[in-house]
């Protein structure tokens, strides 16, 4: 698979209009490795936005906004982030008529490139800074733990939860997530919100199983979907949300969600280091 990624090579810049420019990755390829098939356990989306856009208006003037993607999580493929961003590109001196219509292609090169629907929106600067404010996540941050870290290779194993018959519902987050790119090595930086309802998840331990994805390699989505399925193996909560919110790079972030409450949904908030 990766020999045919352009991640990490020698690379051109078109700057005319080309959908051709979107590499697809196959979502089951990661999840076979998580034992899962089309029975997913969870759903939810993956919310990217994008920083840098541009194109031409039908005079030649400059347009900039900041487009909002929404892709479902059973969407066959996934969309490599670098050539997402080099499709981006091919947009700078490319004429539109309106911003409709780059709209529409946008949803129509998107949604063809994963093999469904995607939700998206543009907006100027403006909306964007109104709709959009900086804030964090709700819940409690376990970032203040004491810990001593001996290793940073990823260990699910570390996971555990308490035996006693107590229920709990709370909301943990974490600035301290990084991985790696899969392909490239380059970091990774996120922060994690977990919420659950099932017996209480022991912190400190929680925390030293996020930290351990350190040296991890592995893209945003598979990320998220390895945390929530080791949660539920190692926690067994009855009920589960795992949200990451990855700063950018190249001018995009890339926001997992996953969960297994019926008709949960995530806002697509604004963190500081976004």
């Amino acid at each position: 698979m990766t020999d045919d990624i352009p991640l990490g090579k020698a690379t051109q810049y078109p700057e005319q209009y080309d959908a051709a420019l979107l590499f697809p990755i196959a979502r089951q390829i990661k999840r076979d490795e998580l034992g899962l098939n089309n029975d997913l356990p969870f759903t939810g989306s993956d919310l990217w936005n994008a920083y840098e856009m541009s194109w031409l208006d039908a005079k030649g003037k400059p347009q900039v906004a900041i487009g909002l993607f929404e892709f479902a999580f059973d969407s066959v493929n996934i969309v490599e982030s670098k050539s997402f961003k080099l499709y981006l590109n091919s947009f700078n001196q490319t004429r539109f008529d309106n911003w409709p219509q780059v709209h529409e292609a946008l949803e129509k090169d998107l949604s063809q490139a994963v093999k469904s629907k995607v939700r998206v929106e543009l907006l100027t600067l403006k909306q964007y800074q109104y709709q959009y404010p900086v804030q964090d996540f709700s819940g409690l941050c376990i970032d203040d733990l004491e810990l001593e870290i001996t290793g940073y290779d990823y260990d699910p194993t570390l996971l555990k939860a308490n035996s006693s018959d107590e229920i709990v519902e709370e909301t943990l987050f974490s600035h301290l997530l990084k991985s790696n790119c899969l392909i490239t090595n380059q970091p990774d930086w996120a922060s994690i919100m977990i919420e659950y309802r099932g017996a209480k998840v022991d912190r400190e331990t929680l925390l030293k199983y996020l930290i351990s994805f350190r040296s991890h390699n592995e893209f945003h989505e598979q990320c998220v979907e390895r945390i929530f399925t080791d949660l539920m193996k190692y926690c067994q909560p009855q009920q589960l949300s795992v949200y990451a919110r990855y700063t950018r790079r190249g001018g995009l972030d890339i926001n997992p969600f996953r969960t297994n409450v019926a008709a949960r949904k995530v806002d697509n908030i604004r963190l500081s280091r976004q």
